[in-house]
């Protein structure tokens, strides 16, 4: 009969292992992005491109006379 050490080892090693693995398959379910992820924002080919979203500029502090 192996000794309880030996049990607790191996009990940890293969929970280690199969850690990994289901890490490792849950990264490659969604690995990279689709076409339309990618690409989706820009609109439909030969189109115009949509406008871009009015950016937000800091006012310049005013001058001090």
């Amino acid at each position: 009969m192996a000794s309880f050490s030996k049990v607790t080892e191996s009990k940890r090693s293969r929970r280690n292992k199969n850690a990994g693995k289901a890490r490792k398959a849950k990264l490659a379910r969604k690995s990279t992005a689709s076409y339309s992820e990618l690409f989706g924002p820009l609109g439909e080919p030969g189109a115009a491109a949509p406008k871009a979203a009015p950016t937000k500029q800091a006012a310049a502090p005013a001058a001090k006379a």
